[in-house]
């Protein structure tokens, strides 16, 4: 009878710390104005969604100049004050290249305009992530930057994570933060094949068992947005983000001959671009089982489960291509 106790114990103490012990669902925001549409709000409900990442400006470099400067800081036109909100900051990789670089003067600066938008909006933040995918050449400079950010914030820091930065920490280095978000995606070169350049488990398999040996506790961001890849004579002329796919397949100029490529079947500007007859274009998406895949990859490599998955990112057009409950099924694999 004790030992029966006993066993009946054990398990409802397990499966009570698996329940707890889940990820939580949190979404990045990436658009310059804050304002939730209908479906967004009701995933964020839906979701029991408390945390936000919110994209609040870039830095890049002044043309002239070559001086920092902040680039299309955000605008809340939505209440966000029950949110727990980190502010993001995505630094071009060429601004941390300059060998002249204030880094203590940047870091001012920045935490300068997060906290003057956060005074504006009366939102309370605990948390700063910094989004920049450093490489050799410039880790002096960002390691310097993510410490004085350290020093002047007095707050919780984080900062995303590249797949090669987790393989190769050795030279790469791990900046001073509290955390690590590893961003699982764009993982291949924007090219003209036929192989996916958001999500490849090829290339992904290449990493993932880096991951254990990794010292930085690591949360997760997973890509639920898609894109196409317009070409022209086998040369990538750009990225075309938010085309409906749908509507593609019914649009007489387009024709779509493979699973993944359409064709310009006649000239003609669609959504403000030009597209010449026999150009193509490279559909890139995520589905819900690239997503349930990815989680399986991850919780069988991590070292340590995750908190947090981040799904990159809250909009609506994003939104409509999933399943009501794939965030739930996805933070169920872990």
């Amino acid at each position: 009878m004790i030992k029966r106790f006993f066993w009946i114990s054990l398990f409802l103490l397990l499966a009570s710390c698996s329940k707890n012990d889940k990820p939580i669902i949190a979404f990045y925001y990436w658009k310059t104005n804050l304002k939730f549409s209908k479906t967004e709000k009701e995933v964020l409900k839906d979701n029991e969604v408390s945390k936000l990442y919110i994209r609040y400006f870039d830095i890049g470099l002044q043309p002239q100049t070559k001086v920092p400067f902040p680039i299309s800081p955000i605008h809340f036109y939505d209440n966000v004050q029950h949110f727990e909100i980190v502010p993001i900051v995505f630094i071009q990789n060429k601004v941390m290249l300059q060998s002249n670089l204030d880094v203590e003067d940047l870091a001012q600066k920045t935490i300068h305009l997060i906290d003057e938008i956060n005074a504006a909006n009366r939102i309370k933040y605990t948390e700063i992530q910094i989004d920049c995918d450093w490489s050799l050449d410039s880790k002096n400079n960002y390691l310097k930057f993510i410490e004085q950010i350290k020093k002047l914030s007095h707050k919780k820091l984080s900062a995303t994570i590249r797949l090669h930065q987790v393989k190769y920490f050795k030279k790469t280095k791990i900046p001073n933060v509290d955390s690590g978000v590893l961003m699982f995606y764009n993982m291949g070169s924007i090219a003209p094949d036929s192989l996916n350049s958001i999500y490849s488990r090829e290339i992904s398999e290449k990493y993932l068992k880096s991951l254990k040996k990794y010292p930085l506790s690591l949360d997760f961001a997973l890509p639920i947005y898609s894109w196409a890849i317009h070409i022209r004579n086998q040369k990538v002329l750009g990225l075309r983000s938010k085309l409906n796919f749908g509507e593609l397949k019914k649009d007489k100029k387009f024709e779509q001959i493979s699973p993944i490529f359409f064709r310009v079947k006649q000239s003609n500007y669609k959504n403000g671009v030009y597209y010449e007859e026999n150009d193509l274009l490279k559909t890139e998406t995520i589905s819900s089982e690239d997503l349930k895949e990815m989680a399986d990859d991850l919780n069988d490599n991590t070292a340590q489960p995750p908190k947090e998955i981040i799904f990159y990112d809250l909009d609506e057009f994003n939104l409509k291509n999933y399943e009501k409950n794939i965030f739930k099924q996805v933070i169920s694999c872990f």
